[in-house]
Formats: C-alpha cells, structure tokens, sequence
C-alpha cells in the first residue's frame, strides 16, 4: 500500500468515527444544532450530498431554532442541483457575506449573471474564493479582462489547478506564451483536473471568440 493509499484509509477511519460519534450525541440530545452542522459537514465533505440535505430537513422538525439549519441546507440544496429551493432558503436569511457568496454562486448557475455579479460585489470581506467567484462570473460575461484581474488577485502559491487555467485561458488571446505558463502549471498541480478542464477548452475557447466578436 502507498503512501497515498494509506492516508486515505487513515481519514476515512477518523472520518467514520467523527460521523459515529456525531450521530451518537445527536441521539443523546435530538435538539442540538451544532451537532447537525458539524455532521452535514461531514457528509459533504464525502460528497455525500443527499444525506446531508435529508439529515438537515429531518433536523428543522427537532431543534429549537430551525431557521439556524437553512444556510447549510441552503449549501446542500446547491450541491445536489437544486439551485432555486436553494435560492428560496437563502431569501429568508438575512444578508452577510456568507449568504451574498451563496447566492451569487446560485445565480451564476442559474445563468443570471448580473445578479451573480451584483451579490458578489456587494460582499465586503473579498478572500480567495470571492475573487475566484468574481473571476467566474467576469468570464461568464465575456469580460476576460475583467475575469483574469480577478484570478491574478489571488496570491501564486494560493492559486488552484482550476485557477491557474482560467488565468491560461483569459490571456491566450493577449500573450499565448504566458498563457501556456499557467496551463503547464495547472496540469502540474491537477493532471486529472487539466484533463477534464481539455474536454471543456473548445467550449470556453469559442466563447472567446464570440466574445471577441461582439467587442470589434
């Protein structure tokens, strides 16, 4: 067994204990919601999406504060697909940054960028994920000027495989050797991400180039 293989036996060992000893004091106290948060978490972080959502509606019926469970519900709901009962959740709470990046990442997949762009504008603490969300949503838009000053905020040893390729693909068209830079950098760092992100390249190309079209 590698190394690799290895680490992965030993997290999902401590990952199934975490999830055996949350169930237990959920058991032990039905109307604690920390520890309905702190299990969601970690089916999640699983991919285990559908049991995430389902431990979290069950738990609405049992704890005092129901409305304390619909953030993450609201993540839940975004990760399984269901972007507009998301949205809906996420309109019952009110605003902070937490829930204005939320909901741009709804309204970016549901194809109203304007909103996405004007919710993830109005969040005040701007991290890496909030730049990498505006990069996204300026990308979107066709605005790859706009898109790569977004990605190039992010520090270069802070940077994803998914970041470097977008910063490859928003200045192919200005400096292609710079460009190839950053996709050597994100084949390195992610090969199985590079390779997926190849399958999508004609796609993101093309909207380039219809982007450029429209701008002459």
């Amino acid at each position: 067994m590698t190394n690799d293989q290895n680490n992965q036996a030993k997290n999902k060992q401590q990952s199934e204990k975490q999830i055996h000893d949350l169930i237990t004091k959920i058991d032990e106290d039905p109307q604690n919601t920390e520890n309905y948060l702190k299990l969601a978490t970690c089916l999640i972080e699983e991919g285990s999406f559908d049991q995430a959502t389902q431990l979290l509606e069950q738990a609405k019926h049992l704890v005092k504060n129901p409305q304390d469970l619909d953030y993450d519900l609201a993540v839940c709901l975004y990760l399984q697909g269901d972007f507009a009962k998301a949205l809906e959740l996420l309109n019952q709470i009110p605003n902070d940054d937490l829930v204005l990046y939320q909901k741009a990442l709804v309204f970016l997949k549901l194809g109203q960028r304007q909103k996405a762009l004007a919710h993830a504008l109005t969040i005040k603490n701007i991290d890496n994920r909030v730049k990498e969300l505006l990069g996204d949503i300026w990308l979107s838009l066709g605005d790859l000027t706009s898109a790569k000053s977004s990605y190039q905020q992010i520090n270069e040893n802070q940077r994803s495989a998914k970041v470097n390729f977008m910063l490859g693909i928003t200045t192919l068209n200005d400096n292609r050797k710079e460009a190839e830079e950053y996709l050597h950098k994100a084949k390195q760092e992610d090969p199985k991400f590079y390779q997926q992100a190849q399958e999508q390249y004609d796609a993101i190309l093309k909207m380039i180039n219809d982007s450029e079209k429209k701008n002459d």
